[in-house]
């Protein structure tokens, strides 16, 4: 099978497992006397357009490959981590995860942590205890393992605690922080939430949260992902001011430019489609801070998320600079990539991922048919 158009219908959190380790994060002391001018204040007349310029890794990643020394030369600004808070906080409090944070700290990178969390702000086991701070599926019945109910207060109570507690442990040095949903897995159909989409649901859960976080980073502020059950925006609830668009596209294919509106998923989805609804996001949560997680270097989603199938990243220069001119256009100024699984032995097999390839065209974007 060519995978270089391969295009995903599945819950990526379905395969997370597979994905292997734990993550890394940010030390709270100091976080705020570094916080990055591509995401707060003015940036220099020469600042490329892109502000932001990173990539997401798990942790077999950053264990088995010089990471930071890559994305240094590369130009990149950010790597952040991945898959869930418990992971994230054993690792950082690790020898291993302090030499990460080190390293990024002397080669002026920022550390952030794009994280599956809902499992970790309300943890499963509470169930037992109160069934009703679970989501309600369409036949009445609670059910234990994915998201939570936003009108219970014991459940988002539980949830902003547990928020607070991970960003005490992984302060993100740009004051970004990402607790999302469970992905690909409806939110609550109980008679009170049942009225809002799962995208409001999303979005009431992520203002408190950002209440929560607050107390911890006064400058915190938290994304609001577009992707899967939430890809179309909110219709009813409004973001608090500090929530940030950030539009993954999961399902779009790479044989051809997003801009390919007829393009057409296995699952059927265009690109049309996306872009209409990266469009309405837009328009709902504004574009200032607003940041695009792509796949263009995620090893993991090329293979289907399975290990025996990994193969180079199909890199189509072409396809990504249309992809960035598509953004550009939009005025998006941040940008970032999956790039799961290039590892130590990634590169053992393959040689060098287009990592300098996709530094080197995000820092020489220039803006235009604004």
């Amino acid at each position: 099978m060519d995978w270089r158009g391969c295009t995903w219908r599945v819950s990526r959190r379905d395969f997370l497992k597979g994905l292997g380790g734990g993550l890394v994060a940010t030390e709270a002391d100091g976080a705020d006397a570094v916080r990055v001018q591509t995401v707060r204040g003015k940036d220099a007349p020469d600042s490329p357009f892109f502000l932001t310029r990173g990539v997401v890794l798990v942790i077999q990643d950053l264990r088995t490959l010089d990471w930071p020394e890559r994305a240094r030369r590369a130009g990149l600004t950010t790597l952040a981590t991945h898959i869930f808070p418990h992971e994230v906080a054993a690792f950082i409090q690790s020898e291993a995860g302090q030499t990460f944070l080190r390293r990024c700290g002397e080669l002026g990178l920022h550390v952030e942590h794009e994280l599956h969390a809902m499992s970790d702000l309300l943890p499963r086991q509470l169930f037992e205890q109160d069934p009703t701070m679970f989501p309600m599926n369409e036949k009445g019945d609670r059910v234990r393992e994915y998201n939570l109910c936003v009108h219970s207060q014991a459940a988002v109570q539980v949830a902003c605690e547990n928020a607070a507690k991970y960003t005490r442990i992984l302060r993100s040095t740009t004051g970004r922080y990402f607790y999302w949903i469970d992905d690909g897995r409806p939110m609550c159909r109980c008679p009170k939430c049942r009225g809002l989409s799962d995208s409001d649901q999303a979005l009431l859960l992520e203002n408190r949260l950002l209440e929560a976080i607050r107390q911890v980073d006064s400058q915190a502020r938290v994304a609001h992902l577009a992707y899967a059950r939430t890809l179309e925006p909110p219709k009813q609830v409004r973001p608090a001011d500090g929530i940030f668009l950030e539009f993954a596209p999961i399902e779009r294919r790479y044989d051809v430019p997003l801009s390919r509106r007829d393009a057409q998923s296995l699952g059927g989805l265009t690109h049309g489609r996306l872009l209409d609804a990266l469009d309405a996001n837009l328009a709902w949560f504004g574009s200032e801070g607003a940041q695009v997680l792509e796949y263009w270097l995620d090893v993991s989603r090329f293979a289907g998320w399975k290990r025996q199938n990994v193969r180079p990243v199909p890199w189509n220069d072409e396809v990504f600079g249309e992809d960035l001119a598509t953004y550009g256009r939009r005025r998006i100024r941040h940008i970032t990539t999956f790039a799961a699984w290039i590892d130590g032995e990634y590169v053992r097999r393959f040689g060098d991922p287009p990592v300098e390839r996709y530094g080197a065209s995000l820092q020489g974007y220039a803006a235009r048919d604004m």
